[in-house]
């Protein structure tokens, strides 16, 4: 982690938490069906639904960052989080 921190908007939180939430039921729903030795395409398919739930998640998250902390920042004159943007945005591509 970088250290930096973000407060976010009551809403923006609740958003961001109830998606994990349900991301994380998922995962547990994905756990047992291994447990109880659900069919293999059965639970691939619960894998893809949760890999796109966590691919909502991380739109949503990069929607907001550059709304808030990138847009801060350039109005602020500087460009250091529009770099860090541009770093992530080539590991996620």
């Amino acid at each position: 982690m970088s250290g930096k921190t973000k407060e976010r908007a009551e809403k923006e939180y609740k958003d961001l938490i109830n998606r994990l939430s349900r991301i994380e039921g998922q995962i547990r729903g994905i756990r047992g069906m291994i447990e109880n030795d659900a069919y293999c395409v059965d639970v691939l398919t619960q894998v893809q639904a949760a890999r796109s739930s966590l691919n909502s998640f991380s739109k949503v998250l990069l929607a907001n960052h550059v709304k808030t902390c990138v847009k801060d920042d350039v109005r602020q004159g500087s460009d250091e989080k529009l770099g860090e943007l541009i770093d992530l945005l080539q590991k996620m591509i």
